[in-house]
Parts: C-alpha cells; structure tokens; sequence
C-alpha cells in the first residue's frame, strides 16, 4: 500500500522522540481479512522504578490531507482508524491507535464543527505533527 507523503516527516518525528519502530508497516491478520497500519513503535515508560516500568506500545496511521477533498480524506481515515482500532482491541489489546495528522489540517479543517464531531464521535486519537520541523505537536 502507498504510503502518505508526509509519512517519512513523523517516522523521523518519532525517532526524535524516543520511539523504537518496531513494523514498517504493521501487519495485522483478523477474520480472514489483512489490513496494514503504517507504523508501530514502542518505548520505555519514563518515571517508574526499574521494575515497574511498562512499554507504552502504538500504531499510528499517518494521513497527509494534501488532496482536493479534506472531507472524502477524513471519511476514509475514520474508517481505516476504526478498523484497526477494532482488530488491536482483539490482537494487541495494549496497544494503542493513532491518527496522525499534520497541525494545518488539525488547526484549520479540524477545528470546523463537523469534522471536529466526527472525531470527538468516533474517539478517534490524534497525534498533530509538523512536517517541515518533523516534531509531534500533540496527542490528543
């Protein structure tokens, strides 16, 4: 499957923060259906004594919104989201989904009150990245 243009900007974004990729991409195998999550990464939880440290483990799907249509973007993003939310919740119930989307498109398209009622309905869980600095701005 091709990957989103700005996906290489939040790998690297990842990296800097400390993340172990762990599969480029994830592959997931559910009900005789496979399905492939961008990246997964994983990393040592900070702040807890020796042996009580945790792995905080993720999948993220990364989502450019470069195209004409924010709206047919997003409709799809919610429904890839959903999709491997619900295949981890039965494969890899501790690890947690992403939707990683650049901070334009969260500062402007988000925000609207639609796309911004999708999001909050659906519990979709965002990461806001810049792809020019490569950071992660938030996550949401």
């Amino acid at each position: 499957m091709a990957k989103d243009t700005f996906y290489p900007q939040v790998k690297s974004a990842l990296i800097k923060m400390g993340w172990v990729i762990t599969a480029d991409p994830l592959r997931l195998e559910i009900g005789g259906v496979k399905l492939e999550v961008d990246l997964a990464a994983e990393r040592v939880q900070e702040g807890l004594i020796a042996a009580e440290r945790g792995v905080e483990k993720i999948a993220i799907e990364v989502k450019s919104f470069i195209s004409i249509s924010p709206t047919h973007e997003l409709n799809a993003a919610i429904g890839q989201f959903i999709a491997y939310r619900l295949a981890l919740e039965e494969l890899d119930p501790i690890r947690k989904v992403y939707l990683a989307v650049p901070v334009a498109t969260y500062d402007d398209f988000l925000q609207r009150p639609f796309p911004s009622r999708m999001i909050e309905v659906n519990d979709v869980s965002l990461v806001i990245y810049d792809p020019i600095q490569e950071e992660i701005l938030k996550w949401l």
